[in-house]
This record gives structure tokens, C-alpha cells and sequence, in this order.
């Protein structure tokens, strides 16, 4: 896979702890159609602690992969990294949690030509349940699909207006001078089981406030792959609370019920966990689910 031309596309992995799925995101990479241009995979190891680089010493020679390191905790800093050590003219960011579709970087190149002014594209994120989900999630699933990476804005392209469509961080794309002039904000996104969302909307959102423009691409897919663990109520509540936490630090248009006085978000959270336990009685999620939603994020907004 040596190559003397210069690399057009760096598809970057940040990975902290998950060698098993790993194995599976880059497996699917080692059978993706070729794009005409060259392109490498860069993996930041965010101070792994498992089997990672056995995984990755299995795909040598396999995927044109470099791999680097960063000891600071946090998915901000890791992808930090992967910008200082791209080579590509495009930096196309997944998880290492997904299975890419074998077209999927062969969209992105047509998608870098067609707009070649574009700074920004991204495409659907597919959640892929481990085993047959619980009936309350089935019955709810479109309703809580952020919480699962899951984006889908429809079957033809579209021009990103940094509102309600940017993607998600599973699967986007940002032209690497751009990328460089508009890095992810330390104070944002997860670090190990803690920390925050949303870092890598509020760069997309930076990008197009500053005439940037992006794309929709719908046939650059990617499925996200949904341990039972994370099909629990408990994670739902973990999620929300996180958003509240997100939106309160970030001060967000929409949010100033957020920014009361403790007393006000302790009794309004109450309030919500007491409608939800009441629901929870129904049996039905659909009346249960903008409760604990509600006393969720209120609870974020609690531990600011």
C-alpha cells in the first residue's frame, strides 16, 4: 500500500479501551472498496490499558495504518492529536465502535469532488443492537436515536446549515485546513466515563457560523454497534444528564430554564421523577419517557 503521491484522506480513529469492537471497525475497513485517491488510517491510542496494539499489530501491512499516542485523558485531545499528525486533505473521523459500509469512503471522495468548496460532510449512522433490544426500547427507539449516534437526514443530498442537520461524530468529514484553524475544545466531549458531549457538533457548528459550507452524504454509512449495556434505562438517564450538564455549560439558545437558581432545578427535578415514577406504572414508555428525560437533564444541570 506504499505510495509516492501525497495522501488526500486520513480516515482517524480515536480509540480508548475497546479492542474488542476495534477489531471489528477496522476488519470492515480491510474490505471497503478502494477510493482512487490514497488515503491511511491514523489511530490515536488515548492511553489504552487493554489489548489495542495487538489489535492494531493484526492489521499491519493489512490497512496503511499509523498509529500514535496520547496520554491525556479525554476524546478532545485525542482528536487533537490526529489532527496534528494528518497527512490528508481530508480528515474523515469514525468511532471504534462502527462497521463501515464498503462504499463508504468511496462516497466521501465523490462527494470531496462534486463540492470541492465544501469543508464539511457527513453521513448516517446506523445503530446496530447487540442481541433483540427490550420492547420499551423498540417502542421508543426513533424517539431517543441521539442517544445513539444515530443520524439519518434523508436519502438525497443536502447542504448543512449548522442548525438541526450537522453529523454526528461516528461519521463526518472536515477539510484538514479547516480542521487545523478550528480544534475540539478540551472542556467538551467524553473522558473515560465522565465529562461532556458535543464537541465535535460545536466545531461542524463553528465551521458553518464562519461560511463554511457542508454536505449531506446519504450513501456514506456507517452502523454503530449498541452493547446490551448501554440498552438500559439507567443509560438513558446517564445520557440526559450528560445533555443537561453539555447544554448548561455551553449556555445554549433554549436552555435558560437551565441556569436557575439550585433550589428551582432541584424542586422542577423532583417534580419530573416523581411524573415518571407515576408513568413507569403505565407499563407504556411513550408516557414515561419525556419525564425522565425532563429529570435527567435537569439533574446535569444540577452538577455544573
Amino acid at each position: 500500500m506504499a505510495t509516492s503521491l501525497p495522501v488526500k484522506f486520513t480516515v482517524a480513529i480515536c480509540t480508548w479501551n475497546r479492542a474488542a469492537s476495534l477489531f471489528q471497525t477496522l476488519r470492515s475497513l480491510t474490505s471497503i472498496d478502494p477510493p482512487d485517491a490514497p488515503w491511511e488510517l491514523l489511530v490515536v491510542n488515548n492511553h489504552c490499558t487493554d489489548e489495542t496494539e495487538s489489535v492494531l499489530d493484526r492489521f499491519v501491512g493489512r490497512l496503511p495504518l499509523r498509529r500514535v499516542f496520547e496520554a491525556e485523558p479525554g476524546i478532545s485531545h485525542a482528536r487533537n492529536t490526529a489532527i496534528q499528525h494528518a497527512l490528508g486533505n481530508y480528515i474523515i473521523w469514525t468511532d471504534d465502535d462502527v462497521v463501515v459500509d464498503k462504499a463508504w469512503l468511496c462516497a466521501y471522495e465523490r462527494a470531496a469532488k462534486r463540492w470541492p468548496e465544501a469543508a464539511v460532510f457527513g453521513g448516517p449512522v446506523r445503530p446496530k443492537f447487540e442481541g433483540t433490544p427490550p420492547s420499551w426500547l423498540i417502542a421508543i427507539c426513533q424517539q431517543v436515536g441521539e442517544v445513539f449516534a444515530a443520524r439519518e437526514l434523508g436519502k438525497e443530498p443536502i447542504e448543512l446549515d449548522g442548525a438541526d442537520n450537522v453529523p454526528y461524530g461516528p461519521n463526518f468529514a472536515v477539510r484538514t485546513r479547516e480542521q487545523r484553524n478550528f480544534l475540539y475544545d478540551p472542556g467538551l466531549g467524553r473522558k473515560r466515563e465522565e465529562g461532556l458531549l458535543g464537541e465535535e457538533t460545536a466545531v461542524v457548528e463553528a465551521i458553518l457560523a464562519a461560511g463554511g459550507k457542508g454536505w449531506w452524504v446519504p450513501d456514506a454509512v456507517v452502523e454503530h454497534f449498541i452493547p446490551q449495556g448501554r440498552q438500559t434505562i439507567e443509560y438513558l438517564r446517564t445520557y440526559y444528564t450528560l445533555v443537561g450538564k453539555t447544554h448548561y455549560r455551553q449556555n445554549r439558545h433554549g436552555t435558560e430554564r437551565l441556569r436557575q437558581p439550585r433550589p428551582w432545578l432541584w424542586c422542577k427535578s423532583l417534580r419530573a421523577e416523581i411524573v415518571y415514577d407515576f408513568a413507569r406504572l403505565s407499563g407504556n414508555p411513550h408516557r414515561w419517557l419525556k419525564p425522565l428525560i425532563e429529570a435527567s437533564i435537569l439533574r446535569g444541570a444540577l452538577k455544573r
